[in-house]
């Protein structure tokens, strides 16, 4: 409907052209067969049988720089694209390893606080609970360095578009994806610190459970000791 009323309008437009003419030009010198020519002619550029056609247009042929130059933008945007999916997909790995190991050592502290609580079906329950968690951490943990791997080829891609596309001519394209570069890299640096943390406290977690271990195992030992001694006094009478 658009492209019909810019039609129609144009058509008045030659209407109106047509009609000035006609009275800027005697009756002895005007001829009506030249005008009318010249007006349908016109309107037959642009409508054939009521129906709409392309208006013609010199075409215009762009140079090897030009073309260079549009092609470099391209890639910049590309690799952008790819930069920021990695991005992504590196900092929401990086979350669920934290949450990961957080689950871990809050289930570990409960079963280190119930130990010689717990009968022998509950204490086998909770253990096989744990061996699960750990094998969540150890999955998110190497999801986590497969992602970060696409991550750093994606920043070597965009930095040889940036200076692609800087070296093209481009300069503004290649200052986008530097810009793109400096946000992925601070947004990832952040979200690293959640892993070096959760990395701290799963080591502090296990430093723990082997010495409360160590001294449960302790504990049993000198139990078992204090319940043979009576025994042993009692055969030497």
């Amino acid at each position: 409907m658009a492209a019909l009323r810019m039609v129609l309008s144009y058509v008045r437009v030659l209407r109106g052209s047509a009609c000035v003419l006609f009275r800027s030009r005697s009756p002895a010198v005007h001829k009506p067969g030249k005008w009318t020519n010249i007006l349908y002619t016109s309107v037959a550029s642009i409508t054939v049988g009521g129906g709409l056609c392309a208006i013609p247009f010199k075409q215009v042929e762009l140079s090897h720089d030009s073309l260079i130059k549009r092609a470099a933008s391209l890639a910049t945007d590309s690799s952008s694209t790819f930069l920021s999916q990695a991005t992504l997909a590196l900092i929401d790995a990086i979350t669920e390893y934290s949450k990961a190991v957080h689950t871990l050592i809050a289930v570990q502290k409960r079963y280190l606080d119930s130990l010689g609580k717990l009968t022998a079906a509950e204490e086998d329950a909770i253990w096989q609970v744990i061996i699960g968690l750990r094998a969540e951490v150890n999955k998110r943990h190497e999801e986590c360095k497969r992602f970060e791997s696409t991550w750093v080829s994606a920043i070597r891609l965009c930095e040889t578009a940036a200076e692609a596309a800087y070296t093209s001519g481009a300069e503004h394209a290649s200052i986008t994806v530097r810009t793109n570069i400096q946000l992925a890299q601070s947004q990832v640096e952040d979200a690293r610190k959640l892993s070096v943390d959760a990395d701290k406290k799963l080591a502090e977690a296990r430093v723990m459970e082997i010495e409360r271990m160590s001294q449960y195992a302790a504990s049993l030992e000198s139990n078992s000791e204090e319940e043979e001694v009576p025994e042993a006094y009692l055969r030497e009478d």
